[in-house]
C-alpha cells in the first residue's frame, strides 16, 4: 500500500518481500523504494531511509537498524515507549522526532477487529516522514480494501496518524519551551 500511495502521488515505486529459507515464523523483511525518477535497482535495500517494525521483539533478535542512517526514520508497533522496551540507544542515535512508537495492533483491533497493524502503521508513518501524504495512504487503503473493511482501516490509519502527530507537536513545543527558558 505504501508503493500504491507513492504511485497515487505521481512517484515511482517498487515493493517486494524478502523470504529466506528459514523455518516458519522467521522474520520477514519487505522493501519499498520510492523516488521521483524511474527506479532501475532490483536488489534488496541495504541503506534504508526509514524502517517500520511490526514486531518489536525483533529488536532483541537482530540488528533491526542495520544500514539506517542517523537521518533515517523509525516507527515501531508498540503502545510502549522505546524506554519501556529498553531501546533508548535506538532513539538516541536518530534525530529528534525520527523514532516513534504507535500501538498499531491495538488500533487495528479497535477499528478493524483484527490484529492487522499495516494500515495504522502507514497512517502513523505519514506523520513522521514526508515521503507520502496521509491522503495518498488513505486512498491506497480504500483501493486495496473497498467498502466497510477499507473504511475501518482508514479509521485506524487516521487515528495512528493523529497520535503520532500530536506527540511530535508536544515534543516540538517542549523543545521550543526549553529554548526560551
Amino acid at each position: 500500500m505504501l508503493s500504491l500511495a507513492a504511485f497515487i502521488e505521481g512517484k515511482h515505486a517498487q515493493a517486494f518481500p524478502s523470504f529466506g529459507s528459514e523455518r516458519m515464523g522467521a522474520p520477514v523483511v519487505a522493501f519499498c523504494r520510492i523516488s521521483d525518477r524511474e527506479i532501475r535497482l532490483r536488489e534488496p535495500v541495504q541503506t534504508p531511509d526509514a524502517l517500520i517494525v511490526q514486531d518489536v521483539t525483533l529488536f532483541k533478535a537482530l540488528n533491526v537498524l542495520e544500514g539506517l542512517s542517523d537521518d533515517g526514520y523509525l516507527l515501531a508497533n508498540t503502545s510502549k515507549s522505546f524506554e519501556d522496551i529498553h531501546q533508548q540507544a535506538v532513539v538516541a542515535r536518530l534525530r529528534p522526532g525520527h523514532a516513534q512508537t504507535v500501538g498499531a495492533t491495538e488500533l487495528a483491533l479497535i477499528h478493524v477487529g483484527r490484529p492487522s497493524p499495516n494500515t495504522a502503521l502507514l497512517g502513523a508513518f505519514t506523520a513522521i516522514a514526508s515521503i507520502v501524504s496521509l491522503g495518498a495512504v488513505l486512498q491506497a487503503i480504500r483501493e486495496t480494501f473497498p467498502g466497510k473493511v477499507g473504511e475501518a482501516n482508514v479509521l485506524a490509519a487516521r487515528e495512528a496518524h493523529a497520535i503520532v502527530a500530536a506527540r511530535l507537536s508536544a515534543e516540538a513545543a517542549a523543545v521550543k519551551g526549553l529554548a526560551h527558558a
